[in-house]
């Protein structure tokens, strides 16, 4: 059996979600619907963004979850970023600090759905 994992991220308006992450992830869709889009990030795993509007979703429904880019580079990759967000727009909800795992910040795509850059492996000696 073949296994892979979908991360969904519930969104207003599927194409313009994807223009955000493809243009923010540098990356072009793997399937689309006029309501759900997928991003292929390796085998097995993908970032799927849903419009919901084929089930009773609220606007309401809290945000539980977010979605993590985990960087190789140190912490300047991190910084570099987090400068190039900005530079585009992006709105940041919490800039470069330290978590205890290394450098991180959080930003939020236009539906609200929070975005945290990390870095994959820390070093365990900082």
């Amino acid at each position: 059996m073949t296994t892979s994992v979908v991360s969904i991220v519930y969104v207003n308006d599927a194409p313009a979600a994807a223009r955000f992450y493809g243009e923010l992830l540098g990356m072009s869709p793997s399937f689309e619907t006029p309501g759900y889009i997928t991003f292929a990030l390796g085998p097995g795993a993908d970032l799927g963004l849903w419009s919901g509007r084929f089930e009773d979703l609220s606007a309401d429904v809290p945000r539980t979850s977010e979605v993590c880019v985990a960087v190789a580079g140190g912490p300047d990759e991190v910084e570099a970023i987090f400068t190039q967000w900005r530079s585009k727009g992006v709105t940041i909800l919490r800039a470069p600090h330290d978590l205890g795992f290394g450098p991180t910040f959080l930003a939020a795509d236009p539906d609200g759905n929070r975005i945290r850059v990390a870095r994959r492996d820390a070093p365990s000696d900082t």
